[in-house]
């Protein structure tokens, strides 16, 4: 894993992008290369989106959507929304540079050794990056970007039109994957090589998409050809030297801002506690002690005597965030519950979705993601609904409602709590905060919750085709109006 990490600063070198040396004719210096091989710079976007993925679209999103709590210095008044665009810098530069402009340059280096499978990866890697991207930030670059030469002030392009040429991406990838074309190994930190993963992998990143723009018929369709199995979701893999291989939340939460981030007063907590009578999500056939403590610490360390995310790195506990925990990415939680919900809205029937939701409950029974540690007896228990569970006054509808917005009501619950640590969560917010059942957050502060991210303050001053005026916190999203 050391390796692999390393292997992230020589990739990184390439952000120049291909553009001629400013050093043409002079010595050439071994210490500092100018090009690497293709699979030095394809392990290099694997490690740069994962970068973007548990960088500030995790951190920040878990404070905006009711995971966690903003507690002390810059974190509360992240909490609070006053977020200014420097903030955003170093995960545009992820995004921009260190995913995608070392993807075109895989990407051709890939094609000119005949490797499909290589391409292929690398821009489901590309779309997992761009497509965080402008679910955050809404309108992004994207044809003009990661060519610097050619594109110095590089357009940005409206939201749909991107999330169009994302899809197809995706297509493509999905068509190097069926031509068997090319090898991968052991630079591909995550399947190694292995392409029904990725296709999987690929075919479930397409339904997010699709599931963004309410496009529900395809994505249904999508989820369809999706991860089938939890051994094939595509997770970050971490280890336990410093600096090195750690879970990227682990270091920010017991090193780099220890006290920053808790969980006091957080919504999803309270879904969770069964101590939290009023608003546990528990039953007779649902107990989540098991998950609750994987998610939680009630007693914290790094915010002494306050519930906290649970950082525990020790063989009798190892949490959510431990120190060489997995960190979720695209994952067999995501999938089965988009076919759960996908069959409801799109006519497939209530039976339909219920049997995924159930197959889902089914994967949670026999220990789910939830680590082993964890897996106390009579702590967990995951058993199937009925629709009985789900007609007026059944135990999944206190309130009387049609049974099928019953249904939707708990699949949208279980969808949120599953996608905790994730920027899916203030996805799934933002989607559904105008439907009458789902998750109802309140503002951390005022009248307004957030709606994006502000444009990276070095974008802004070096771009001159930027967005003008530029968009605030609190301005409307094209997908999510």
């Amino acid at each position: 894993m050391k390796r692999i990490y390393k292997t992230l600063l020589i990739a990184l070198t390439l952000q120049v992008l291909g553009c001629k040396s400013i050093v043409d004719n002079l010595n050439t210096d071994p210490n500092n290369p100018t090009d690497a091989p293709a699979s030095l710079v394809f392990t290099g976007v694997q490690l740069a989106n994962l970068a973007v993925q548990e960088g500030m679209a995790s951190r920040l999103g878990t404070i905006w959507s009711g995971y966690l709590t903003g507690a002390d210095r810059q974190w509360r008044d992240y909490f609070l929304y006053n977020v200014s665009a420097g903030v955003y810098d170093t995960d545009w530069n992820n995004v921009f540079t260190g995913t995608h402009a070392n993807a075109l340059i895989t990407i051709s280096k890939a094609n000119a050794l005949g490797n499909r499978k290589m391409a292929g990866i690398t821009k489901v890697l590309q779309v997992n990056a761009l497509g965080t991207a402008t679910e955050l930030w809404g309108d992004i670059p994207l044809s003009e970007a990661g060519k610097i030469a050619e594109f110095p002030n590089p357009r940005f392009e409206a939201q749909k039109d991107v999330y169009t040429k994302l899809i197809a991406m995706l297509d493509e990838a999905i068509g190097d994957f069926d031509s068997g074309i090319g090898t991968v190994g052991a630079e591909d930190i995550h399947f190694a090589g292995d392409a029904t993963k990725w296709k999987q992998v690929a075919y479930t990143l397409k339904a997010r998409l699709l599931t963004d723009q309410k496009q529900y018929e395809a994505a249904y369709t999508a989820a369809l050809s999706g991860i089938s199995a939890y051994a094939n979701s595509l997770y970050a893999p971490h280890g336990t030297t410093t600096n090195i291989n750690e879970n990227h939340f682990y270091s920010f939460l017991t090193a780099q801002r220890t006290g920053d981030i808790y969980a006091v007063g957080a919504y999803n907590v309270g879904l969770l506690n069964p101590a939290a009578t009023a608003t546990y999500r528990g039953n007779a056939k649902t107990i989540e002690t098991a998950r609750f403590k994987f998610y939680y610490r009630e007693v914290g360390v790094n915010t002494p005597g306050k519930i906290e995310p649970n950082t525990s790195s020790v063989s009798t506990g190892s949490g959510f965030f431990a120190r060489d925990a997995r960190f979720p990415m695209v994952t067999y939680q995501e999938n089965i519950l988009t076919l759960a919900e996908m069959a409801l809205r799109t006519g497939k029937g209530f039976a339909t979705a219920l049997d995924n939701l159930n197959k889902y409950r089914a994967f949670m029974n026999a220990g789910g993601y939830i680590h082993s540690s964890y897996l106390v007896a009579g702590t967990y228990k995951y058993e199937p609904y009925v629709a009985a569970d789900f007609a007026a006054g059944g135990m999944e509808n206190p309130d009387n409602i049609p049974a099928d917005n019953a249904l939707l009501r708990e699949i949208l619950q279980e969808r949120y709590i599953s996608f905790y640590g994730q920027h899916l969560g203030w996805n799934e917010d933002r989607r559904t905060r105008k439907e009458a059942y789902g998750i109802k957050l309140a503002p951390n502060t005022g009248s307004q919750l957030p709606n994006r991210f502000i444009y990276s303050q070095n974008e802004l001053n070096s771009n001159a085709n930027s967005p003008k005026p530029v968009p605030g916190t609190f301005d409307s999203m094209t997908i999510y109006q």
